[in-house]
């Protein structure tokens, strides 16, 4: 009797765990898969290394960080000191923040990612949210976080628009939220630290806007950004 308890419940367990897995986003499940398949292969790298085999668990443990995202190269931008492009210019990652959204992109990958800032799903990552979520939040956000919102959608969800419920009286009715541009906040969406050379500005300029042009499939709210950080660095440059 136990045992046949035991096969009921185990029985549940799955059928929910494989209702959960169909409706959970896909990306967010990558995730969980690459973390796991981290941390198995940093468990098995010590396990190898611990019997003697240390040629076989440096590189499986190497395998294993670089699945939860440590990547050496990229920290010390390596090709970037033998081009010319190491030193204070060596960011990859663009960071814009609006009221209810921060957005980083990646120049190497292309990949959005981001946080909600404000409103009932504040502190969740956008790609822990389906399309339905996602799309119901611009109503409730200010021009600028619903111009973010879509650019991010359309890199997940290309063709998304032509099955959204345009709402044209809420898009109205948005108040503009963004304020005058500060330097730190141009060189957070050009990826650069302060202090980055006219160079250095000239060149992470080019590189976002080959990612993130309207006629290379970018966003035509993103291109303007990118395009008013470089201009305010430049001016700033120029006094």
């Amino acid at each position: 009797m136990p045992t046949l308890i035991a096969g009921i419940v185990a029985v549940i367990v799955l059928y929910l765990a494989l209702q959960a897995f169909r409706r959970a986003d896909a990306r967010y499940l990558a995730k969980v898969f690459k973390l796991a398949a981290g941390i198995l292969a940093l468990a098995a790298a010590a396990y190898i290394g611990v019997r003697g085999q240390v040629f076989v668990a440096a590189p499986l443990g190497l395998f294993g960080l670089g699945l939860l995202g440590w990547e050496p190269a990229k920290k010390l931008d390596v090709l970037g000191w033998f081009t010319g492009r190491g030193g204070q210019g060596g960011g990859q990652t663009s960071r814009l923040r609006t009221a209810c959204l921060e957005v980083e992109f990646s120049r190497a990958s292309g990949q959005m990612t981001g946080t909600i800032l404000a409103g009932p799903f504040a502190g969740r990552d956008l790609d822990s949210l389906a399309l339905a979520e996602l799309t119901g939040l611009r109503a409730g956000f200010d021009r600028d976080s619903a111009a973010l919102l879509e650019a991010y959608l359309d890199r997940r969800f290309p063709g998304w628009r032509d099955h959204a419920q345009a709402d044209d009286a809420a898009r109205g009715s948005r108040s503009a939220a963004r304020g005058k541009m500060t330097e730190d906040e141009a060189y957070e969406i050009l990826g650069l630290k302060a202090g980055a050379s006219m160079a250095e500005i000239s060149r992470a300029h080019r590189a976002l806007m080959k990612k993130l042009h309207p006629d290379q499939g970018g966003s035509t709210y993103l291109a303007a950004r990118v395009n008013e950080a470089k201009d305010f660095l430049v001016r700033t440059h120029r006094k």
